[in-house]
């Protein structure tokens, strides 16, 4: 069985594919970029700020799907600037603080809306 999973309380898809998917116990998260699903632009800030409402956008999707950061189990970072790592890792850490997921985290030279990180996630229903 597949789910497509959506909220208001997270920005729009900007394209042909779904906030997530539930499927097998699994959630699947798209990657999700710095938008402010309020508004549905792109917050104004640096690594930090924009880290943290990637992570409100994840967060609000996974208790759409009935999950919650706390059953994260994979991670993928993608960063415009591998210089901006410790920025970045120091908001990771205070949403997962305690028996973080597995993750993986490369530069890149480019992302939607040139946005400064975007995070996809895969996490227990």
């Amino acid at each position: 069985m597949r789910e497509i999973i959506s909220t208001k309380d997270a920005p729009q898809a900007i394209g042909p594919y779904s906030q997530a998917i539930k499927a097998n116990g699994f959630v699947f998260i798209s990657g999700q970029i710095a938008i402010d699903p309020a508004s549905q632009q792109v917050i104004t800030g640096d690594v930090a700020a924009q880290t943290d409402r990637v992570l409100r956008n994840l967060s609000a999707i996974l208790e759409a799907a009935g999950s919650g950061l706390g059953k994260v189990v994979r991670s993928t970072v993608f960063l415009k600037n591998m210089g901006e790592f410790s920025a970045m890792n120091e908001v990771y850490g205070k949403y997962f603080s305690t028996a973080p997921p597995a993750r993986s985290t490369v530069e890149v030279t480019r992302l939607p809306k040139d946005v400064l990180v975007e995070i996809d996630v895969i996490a227990l229903a």
